[in-house]
């Protein structure tokens, strides 16, 4: 094998520039790194990089070899690339989501060779492919700046989009090698399974490339090996075992996996495979379809957030990285997520990650928010994409459903021109969603399908936006309709797979790429910094509706950040009390791909904003919510661990001094089956000035504590809590302890360096310690702490 990947040459067409550059990487990074741009993250720098993708671009370089019977593999070609050795064109690459091996042995010369590169402009080739289609193909304007994406099977968000930058990057971001030829290579492994408590059987089947007939291959599973023919490019090798080691979910068991090596000659492939079930239940019921995930024989509620590319460029992700992001949200106690189709299908890392971590994964196949060809070009690339891609992944025992596309059954209704002519493009649709359905059946007959997402259900193509009955949902109104966050008690969605709340980022991305000249959220640069039209005038006409306006920039960012955890707190609450009627909560969105005002929880690098320190508690397995209804508050106990728990509670009114007086407390052992009402307080119990604090534990003993309030925080009369801390050095970081002489709602540290506190936006009574940690990434000093809470930010100084 060749490795190709290093240093390349790197020029435009016109002969411009001339640098080096690494591939694997992309070229508006090389670019920034060569110091012929600007950083495009900062300021309002995008504006003047994007002329990048409207050029071609050429990489080449020199390698040597002494075999010429070799194959070029090229991985992630982003993303109409024609690839020439020797000057002799060897291929054309259309679709950065396949590998393309390519037959080099007649170009190659023993000795020096030249391979090169010419990236098309994505722009200018997705207009011509627009102008020829058969008829016009409307594509999210308002979303992307960079026009006719849709036509490309390209990452759908390099266009632009209410949260990303809009570069419409180029390069290569995988393998890159020379292989030598082989007359039989090992294709797909495919890994079936009925996997219960008793007994796994497993089926492993090779499909071999190449030359046919006979010859054998070695199949080693968990230990076992098996010697199979080769019958007609395939081989199967069964396998059974009694009382297996099951693979479960975060938070229900151990994520055992067991090694499997397929051996064909001097070839050998490995995977790690989990022995589980993974069914998705979709039943008729009086409200109308169920939807809800079944996981060795055990109906679990889905907690979690929807993923995003790791990065706006890809030469900046990186496996540690994306580990790190992937970790925070096992850390915020998330058991899903959703790989949101406008992405990317991402390398063979992601997944062992999440296999690792136990962290499912709902993927959505790669279409979002716009229409889509159907021409028999553009759904023949669809087909080899979605085999290919399946084919690669399907043994992971982390996926558990793959899904259609994002949003396209609303899509229908978003353009003039579909409206008119619904008939086509629904056509049009259905010939695309089969394409992907067909082709995912045939390379994996077993694995789990929707349609689309969100779908009241198969060949339904009502509004699941706001019809809660069936399917999964995708729930916006309070965020787009500037709804109350009360709304999210409006609706009882059977499975809800988006739904969100902007915030700010925090205060040390933001120094990253905003002068404080620009500390005004109707600055340029930090308009620039909102993609979502509006998104800056809903966040702050919200703090109207819920607080006091905060005093200054700095609190106005911490306060975003408070209310997009209420919101998302709010919707999670209600529908984990109404389980199992809702089975899911998977919100949006997990990562930013650059600084940007956004709805996710988790900044660009990966620090925890406040909404992912509140997810930790709010997606605890088994915990205690308040639910209001028109008179009374009642405190439900949630349990979705295996086992049965018994948890208690005990109720506070607190008054704003901090003084306590206690109004009942209840304890209960409940299974994941139900949940209990521990407490029903009349929310009369409350006196004016008062709010509820209640603290619960389960077995384990551990207290925790929350908090509501009958009525919007802005009609509290706080006190100055006084907050007073001390930070002490604790093994590999910082130990915090604080006081406070008041009531202290939503206390939340910031440091000056990057790092993590074991708890934020918490509550804090008088006359009690609150002691956390403080990690930092890089221990090189005492870190300056910032401590703000609701008083400080809203009636205090700046």
């Amino acid at each position: 094998m060749i490795d190709l990947s290093g240093e390349w040459l790197l020029c435009d067409q016109q002969q411009s520039y001339s640098l080096t550059m690494m591939l694997p990487g992309d070229v508006v990074s090389a670019l920034q790194h060569a110091q012929i741009v600007p950083d495009p993250y900062r300021g309002r720098n995008e504006y003047d990089v994007r002329w990048i993708a409207e050029r071609d671009w050429i990489v080449s370089r020199i390698f040597h070899t002494d075999k010429t019977d070799l194959s070029l593999i090229l991985q992630d070609v982003d993303t109409i690339a024609e690839v020439s050795i020797n000057g002799a064109v060897v291929a054309t690459t259309q679709n950065s989501f396949r590998t393309y091996k390519i037959d080099v042995s007649d170009t190659l010369l023993g000795g020096e060779n030249e391979i090169t590169i010419r990236f098309a402009s994505s722009p200018r080739i997705a207009a011509k492919l627009q102008e020829d289609q058969p008829f016009y193909v409307p594509w999210h304007k308002e979303n992307c700046p960079i026009a006719n994406g849709n036509m490309l099977r390209k990452v759908q968000c390099d266009f632009g989009w209410d949260w990303n930058i809009a570069l419409a990057p180029l390069g290569v971001y995988g393998r890159m090698e020379l292989e030598q030829n082989r007359p039989a290579t090992i294709g797909q492994i495919r890994v079936d399974q009925i996997s219960t408590n008793e007994r796994a059987d497993v089926t492993v089947t090779v499909a071999i490339i190449g030359q046919g007939g006979g010859g054998s291959i070695n199949v080693e599973f968990a230990g076992e090996n098996r010697t199979i023919e080769i019958v007609d490019n395939s081989a199967t090798a069964d396998f059974s075992f009694n009382k297996p080691d099951l693979w479960w979910p975060f938070g229900l068991g151990d994520q055992v996996l067991h090694d499997l090596t397929v051996t064909l000659d001097d070839q050998a492939e490995t995977r790690r495979v989990g022995l589980r079930s993974i069914d998705l239940v979709t039943e008729t019921d009086a409200a109308g379809l169920g939807f809800k995930f079944r996981i060795n024989d055990h109906d679990t509620f889905m907690r979690g957030a929807d993923w995003i590319p790791a990065d706006a460029l890809p030469g900046r992700i990186t496996k540690e990285k994306t580990r790190a992001l992937l970790q925070s949200a096992v850390d915020a106690n998330m058991n899903m997520i959703r790989v949101w189709g406008g992405g990317r299908y991402e390398p063979d890392y992601f997944y062992d990650f999440c296999d690792e971590m136990g962290l499912l994964i709902w993927h959505d196949f790669m279409f979002a928010c716009n229409l889509y060809p159907s021409t028999p070009a553009f759904l023949a690339e669809v087909d080899a994409e979605v085999r290919e891609q399946t084919a690669r992944l399907g043994h992971h025992a982390s996926i558990a459903l793959w899904c259609g596309d994002n949003e396209l059954i609303g899509a229908l209704t978003w353009f003039e021109e579909s409206r008119k002519d619904r008939d086509r493009y629904l056509v049009s649709y259905d010939r695309l969603n089969r394409t992907v359905e067909t082709a995912l059946k045939d390379t994996l007959p077993n694995a789990n399908w929707w349609p689309s997402s969100p779908s009241p259900g198969p060949m339904n193509f009502g509004d699941a936006w706001h019809d809660d009955g069936s399917g999964d949902m995708h729930f916006w109104s309070v965020w787009h309709e500037g709804r109350d966050f009360s709304h999210y008690r409006d609706v009882k969605p059977r499975f809800c797979s988006e739904f969100g709340f902007q915030s700010f980022p925090s205060m040390n991305v933001i120094r990253d790429f905003a002068d404080e000249k620009d500390w005004n959220i109707a600055s340029p640069v930090m308009e620039s910094h909102q993609k979502n039209a509006g998104g800056n005038a809903r966040i702050a006409e919200t703090m109207f509706r819920y607080f006091r306006f905060p005093v200054g920039f700095e609190n106005f960012v911490y306060l975003s950040q408070v209310q997009q955890g209420l919101a998302i707190k709010t919707a999670v609450d209600y529908w984990r009390s109404i389980k199992p009627h809702c089975m899911g909560a998977l919100y949006w969105q997990l990562n930013d791909t650059w600084p940007v005002a956004s709805w996710s929880s988790l900044d660009y690098g990966g620090n925890w904003k406040l909404l992912h320190h509140m997810a930790k508690d709010f997606f605890e397995p088994a915990v205690v919510v308040a639910v209001p209804t028109d008179d009374n508050i009642a405190l439900i106990a949630i349990n979705d661990l295996r086992d049965q728990r018994e948890l208690r509670v005990t109720a506070y009114a607190v008054s704003m001094s901090g003084t306590q007086r206690e109004l009942g407390a209840g304890r209960r052992s409940i299974n994941s089956t139900e949940n209990a009402v521990l407490l029903n307080l009349p929310k009369q119990d409350l006196q004016v000035g008062e709010i509820l604090y209640f603290e619960w534990a389960g077995p384990d003993g551990i207290i925790h504590s929350d908090h509501f309030t009958n009525e919007p925080y802005k009609t509290l009369d706080l006190q100055n809590p006084e907050i007073e801390f001390d930070i002490t050095p604790s093994g590999e970081g910082w130990e915090v302890t604080l006081t406070c002489q008041t009531l202290a709602l939503f206390v939340a540290l910031e440091a000056d360096s990057a790092g993590r506190f074991s708890d934020n936006a918490f509550t804090m009574l008088p006359g009690r310690k609150k002691a956390l940690h403080f990690v930092p990434d890089v221990s090189d000093k005492k870190p300056e702490i910032t401590v703000r809470d609701l008083f400080t930010a809203t009636y205090g100084t700046a």
